[in-house]
Parts: C-alpha cells; sequence; structure tokens
C-alpha cells in the first residue's frame, strides 16, 4: 500500500515537470528568437516586423518613400503590374485606404478619422489570425516561416523585386518605344508630380478652412470654429516651406486627415450651396478690391519716390556748392573752352539739373569715343544747380574734351516766349523748363550746325563717330522709330494726340511712324529753314485753348518734328530700361545707348536692379564726396 502511495507520487510529479516544461520552452524559444531579431538594433527589428504584417499598413509607414524610391522593394504583382507609376499609386490607393495616395485623391470627401484607421488595422490583425489572409500576406507568412526575416533573406527578396522591377520596366520601356533610362525618367517625373500634388492639396484645404470661417459671424466661438482655426495654424506650421510631398513629415499627414474630417465637417454644417456660392462671390469681390487698392497704392508711391530727390543726391549737391563757391574767381574755369563754339567738333548736349546723371552720360561718352579730343559738351541746368555741377566737373575733368556749363537764367532771349507755364500738369517732368528747352536748340547754340542732344538718363556704350556722318537727307532729326507692333516701346500717334480734333485730323496720318527722345540727332541749319521753333509755338498756343495732346514733350515733337523724322537703326538706341524689366540682355549689349525711359531710374532705390550695373559702371563710387553724402551703387 504505502509503496502504491509511492508511485502515484512520483508519477503526478513527472507530470507535472512535463507540464512546465511545455509551458517554459516555448517562452525560452521565442526569447532567443527575439534576440536574434533584435541584434541589428531597433530600426531592422522593425522592418522584419513589417514583412509580416497585411500590405495596408506597410504601404501607409513607407508612402513618401515609394513615391521617390528609384528601387522600389515590393513584390511584382503590387507595384509594377500597373502600365504607368500614377494608375499604380492609384489602384494602390483604392486598396489600401492608409496609404498617401489615398489621401490625395480622397481629400476632398472621404477623409478617414484616426479611430477608423484603428479599427481598420485591428480587422486587419484578426483577419491574418484566422487565415484569412491575402496572397501577399500568404507569402510573406511562409518568409517569416522559412527564416526570410535574417539580412540573407532580406536580400534575396530585394535582388528577387529588383529583377522583377528591371524586366517590368523593360516590357512596358519596349510598349511605349521608349528606352530603359527613359521610362525611368519619365516613370520619376510622373511620380514627382503626384507627390508635389500632396503639398497642393493642404494648401488647399487651408484655403477651403478659411472660406468655412469666413461663412461664419466673427462672433461664432463655437466647437468647428475652434476646430478649423486650429486646423489652420497646424496646417501652416506643418507644410512651412515644403515644395513637394517628400519634405512632409508623417505627423503632417496625420494633421492632413484631420483637417479632412473637420472639413467634411463643416460642409455639413452649410448645406445651403447658393447661400455659400453668393457668399464666396462676396468675398471674391472684396479681395479683388482690395488688390486695386494696393496696387493703386504702390502706383502712388512709386510715382512719389520718382518726383523726390533722392537724400544723398541732395547732399552732394549741397557739399558740391559750398566748396564751389569756397573757390576763387579764376579757380572756377573749366578746361579747353576755346572749342565749345567750334562747329567742326562733335558737339553733345544735356538738358539736366542731375549731378550724376550728368557725369555718366559724360563719363560713359568719353569712354567709349575713339577721338575724345573732338568731343564737346554743352550742360543746360537750372541757377539753383549750376554751382553744383559746375563744381563737379572742376573736380572731374572730362580729360582732352571740352565742357561747357550754362544757366537757363542767364537765356535772357527766352523771357519773351513765356511758353513754361502752359502745361496743365503738376508733374515736374512735364512743366520743367529744361524738359522743353529741346525746342530752342538754334537759338542756345547759334554757332553749330549739329547737334546730338541726349536725355539725362541715357549711358552710351559705343563711339558715335559714325552717326556725325551719316546722310540726313534735308531731314531735320534722328532717332529711332516706336511704331514696330510687338515692342514695349511701341506708340501711335493717337496714343498721344487727340485725333477727334478735325484740325488735328486733317494735318496729320494717324498711322505715321512715331519715334522717341533721349537720343537724337538735329540738323540746326534745316531746323532755322523751316523755323520749327515757331511751329511749335503755334501748336503750343493751341494747345493751350483746348486740349489737343496729352501733357509732356514727346506729342510736342510728333507734331513739331512731323514728316521731318530720319528713323535709325533700332541698335542705335534701344528704350524701356526704366519700366520694362523684360528686355533681352543681347539687345542690350549691343545697342550703342541705353536709355532709361520711365520712372525707375538708376540712381534711385525704384530702379530696376537688372539694368543699374550699366549704369553704374560708370560711375566711380569711391569719390571721397560720394563717400561722404553716403551714395552707394
Amino acid at each position: 500500500m504505502k509503496q502504491s502511495h509511492h508511485h502515484h507520487r512520483w508519477q503526478r510529479t513527472l507530470i507535472l515537470c512535463l507540464l512546465s516544461l511545455s509551458v517554459v520552452a516555448p517562452v525560452l524559444f521565442l526569447s532567443r528568437r527575439l534576440q536574434l531579431l533584435t541584434h541589428d538594433g531597433r530600426s531592422d527589428f522593425l522592418d522584419d516586423l513589417s514583412t509580416v504584417k497585411h500590405r495596408t499598413d506597410l504601404l501607409k509607414s513607407n508612402a513618401i518613400e515609394q513615391e521617390n524610391s528609384e528601387e522600389l522593394e515590393e513584390p511584382k504583382q503590387v507595384v509594377y503590374k500597373e502600365d504607368d507609376v500614377d494608375s499604380t499609386l492609384g489602384d494602390d490607393s483604392e486598396n489600401n485606404n492608409d496609404s498617401e495616395e489615398s489621401r490625395i485623391e480622397g481629400s476632398r470627401n472621404n477623409f478617414l478619422e484616426k479611430n477608423e484607421l484603428d479599427d481598420d488595422e485591428t480587422q486587419d490583425q484578426e483577419a491574418q489570425q484566422k487565415g484569412v489572409a491575402s496572397t501577399d500576406e500568404t507569402q510573406d507568412q511562409e518568409a517569416q516561416q522559412k527564416g526570410l526575416s535574417s539580412t540573407d533573406g532580406d536580400q534575396n527578396i530585394q535582388t528577387h523585386s529588383q529583377r522583377k522591377t528591371d524586366q517590368n520596366i523593360k516590357m512596358k520601356a519596349k510598349q511605349s518605344g521608349l528606352t530603359v533610362n527613359q521610362h525611368r525618367q519619365v516613370s520619376r517625373h510622373q511620380s514627382r508630380r503626384v507627390t508635389n500634388q500632396t503639398v497642393m492639396e493642404i494648401k488647399d484645404q487651408i484655403i477651403r478652412a478659411r472660406a468655412y470661417l469666413g461663412f461664419l459671424p466673427p462672433s461664432s466661438n463655437s466647437h468647428l470654429v475652434k476646430e478649423l482655426r486650429l486646423g489652420i495654424r497646424e496646417m501652416e506650421r506643418a507644410v512651412g516651406e515644403a515644395t513637394k510631398g517628400s519634405d512632409l513629415s508623417r505627423s503632417a499627414l496625420q494633421k492632413m486627415r484631420h483637417m479632412g474630417a473637420s472639413l467634411s465637417k463643416a460642409s455639413r454644417a452649410f448645406p445651403d450651396c447658393a447661400a455659400m456660392a453668393s457668399k464666396l462671390r462676396a468675398m471674391n469681390h472684396n479681395a479683388e478690391e482690395q488688390v486695386r487698392s494696393q496696387q493703386h497704392e504702390v502706383t502712388h508711391l512709386v510715382h512719389l519716390a520718382a518726383r523726390t530727390t533722392p537724400k544723398g543726391l541732395h547732399c552732394l549737391s549741397m557739399q558740391l556748392t559750398a566748396d564751389y563757391f569756397a573757390l576763387r574767381p579764376e579757380d572756377r574755369r573749366l578746361p579747353n573752352e576755346n572749342k565749345i563754339h567750334d562747329p567742326k567738333l562733335y558737339h553733345y548736349a544735356v538738358f539736366s539739373d542731375n549731378i550724376l546723371a550728368c557725369g555718366v552720360v559724360v563719363n560713359s561718352t568719353m569712354s567709349n569715343s575713339k577721338e575724345q579730343e573732338k568731343l564737346v559738351f554743352h550742360i543746360v541746368t537750372n541757377s539753383l544747380n549750376f554751382p553744383a555741377i559746375s563744381m563737379w566737373f572742376i573736380l572731374n575733368p572730362p580729360g582732352k574734351a571740352a565742357i561747357h556749363i550754362q544757366n537757363i537764367d542767364n537765356f535772357e532771349w527766352l523771357s519773351k516766349y513765356n511758353t513754361f507755364k502752359k502745361q496743365s500738369s503738376n508733374d515736374p517732368r512735364y512743366t520743367s523748363e529744361l524738359n522743353y528747352l529741346r525746342f530752342y536748340l538754334p537759338d542756345i547754340f547759334p554757332t553749330l550746325n549739329k547737334i546730338l542732344l541726349f536725355d539725362h538718363d541715357v549711358v552710351v556704350q559705343q563711339d558715335l563717330s559714325t552717326l556725325w556722318n551719316i546722310n540726313m537727307n534735308g531731314k531735320v532729326i534722328a532717332g529711332v522709330g516706336t511704331c514696330q507692333e510687338g515692342e514695349t516701346s511701341f506708340r501711335r500717334m493717337d496714343m498721344l494726340i487727340n485725333f477727334s480734333d478735325p484740325y488735328i485730323a486733317e494735318r496729320f496720318d494717324v498711322n505715321a511712324c512715331t519715334w522717341a527722345f533721349g537720343m537724337n540727332l538735329f540738323d540746326l541749319q534745316q531746323w532755322r529753314r523751316h523755323n520749327l521753333t515757331g511751329v511749335y509755338h503755334k501748336y503750343l498756343q493751341r494747345g493751350s485753348k483746348k486740349p489737343l495732346f496729352n501733357a509732356g514733350s514727346l506729342p510736342l515733337g510728333w507734331l513739331t518734328f512731323y514728316n521731318k523724322i530720319m528713323v535709325l537703326d533700332r541698335r542705335w538706341h534701344i528704350l524701356g530700361l526704366g519700366y520694362d524689366s523684360g528686355i533681352d540682355k543681347n539687345k542690350i549689349e549691343q545697342a550703342a545707348v541705353v536709355h532709361y525711359d520711365g520712372i525707375r531710374k538708376p540712381w534711385m532705390d525704384i530702379g530696376l536692379g537688372r539694368y543699374k550695373s550699366y549704369w553704374s559702371n560708370f560711375m566711380k563710387y569711391d569719390h571721397p564726396i560720394l563717400r561722404r553724402c553716403n551714395i552707394q551703387a
């Protein structure tokens, strides 16, 4: 009896030991397995685990990388069975609602909530446990059972996938008639285009959210308003300066889904489409009004800046004026004054009150001239700027050339005309006496036969000596035409002249070729023969009685010199550097003279930066007096 009891006790002990072993052994085995999996680090462990997860999870966690990857590691039947990258991404999004492309295509109408995503993942895991997995899951499980989750197995999968990728690409390239490299480039371009669409969708969400906020009363403080405002802030912070999907973080894509859900709530809160359309039209109208208002303000400020003397130029004028009056009278004489009346020399005239502009015209003409000793510069200015401009050329004499500076107040003969106050404009560019002196050239230079008149906003880039030898065929003025349609400098007669007036319509052809001031050669002998100064006074007097032309000297020039213009090749004089930012660089560099006509002058802050170097190359900014007035390029 005792022996039987001992036998039963030993039997129970053995059974308990076997049960303990059946429990402990799997734990030890799994622990060892986990150690092997985590041997290469946490990231490799996560990668291995991802192979046994449902394909939905894999695509969701690697959506961004797939878009830009050149060597995809997915099985053939998943990634490479479609015709192109766009269709591949589109089909993937249909089968996997968590993928990034699903978020792109369905961002407007079918955004998923976070809890819905969690439910999907839970269902997928349960399906996998019950054996209802897809072919991809079966393959992944078989790979895991065979030990392919190790490093060698991963390499085999990648090699197999790459081989399938190359075969698929070659087949598609053959069908489309492209080389393999060309097909890869097209595929990458299409993938990049789809990827960039993600950023556009995010920005579109922000715009839609702002629109919904505009529908609500300003005092509204509902939960939806707070949610939309918070979403806008988070989306703006998430997208930042990103221009493509690969620049976005996964948190940004998560916020994109949340914003989609918020927009879905907002769309349900505003079911009245007609009222929303009306509100949007009102918002659009208000936005356009604000844009127009801002444009008018910018235009006004730019014109105001154009009529304002920069602080540096004002300082320069004051400094030079003080230095001029500090000189003795005999020290105020300019060199080579004996040449100023010689008709055999090349005479250039500039009417200006701008010191730096006059300096650049003289310096650029001198630098490109082959016969500097034949050059004579005539500068006419007003009494306010006469001392400063004189002092500038005393400090910076033009080498072998002669320079003659005159004061308009010393022209006693000019007072009898009394024509400068008849312009109906408040713009000093149109009312300045210096602007209309061009119509009195024979009176200003009675001993000369020819003269070349510059506007003060030009730069000379070539030698102009050949211009003096052209045959003008009895014409009075030579200049470049502005009658070529398509050019930014194109002008028609009726743009500045009133052809509805019978007096104008009977005497002028509206289709006559127009021309530009800025660089013009005048035959003063022909001018005197036709008494064109008297013709100018006749049109000026008629224009003061009724509106025949716009303000400015150009329309008066077209009337005064009608049929007396010799049109020059456009390479002599390029226009538009003061208002047109799209002039061809080659045309500028080939032109003999470049003209900064317009309000954006190169010596002002509002000047067009891409053209300033052509002007600043002829101004020595290291001059002590310029540095003293803080005048910089």
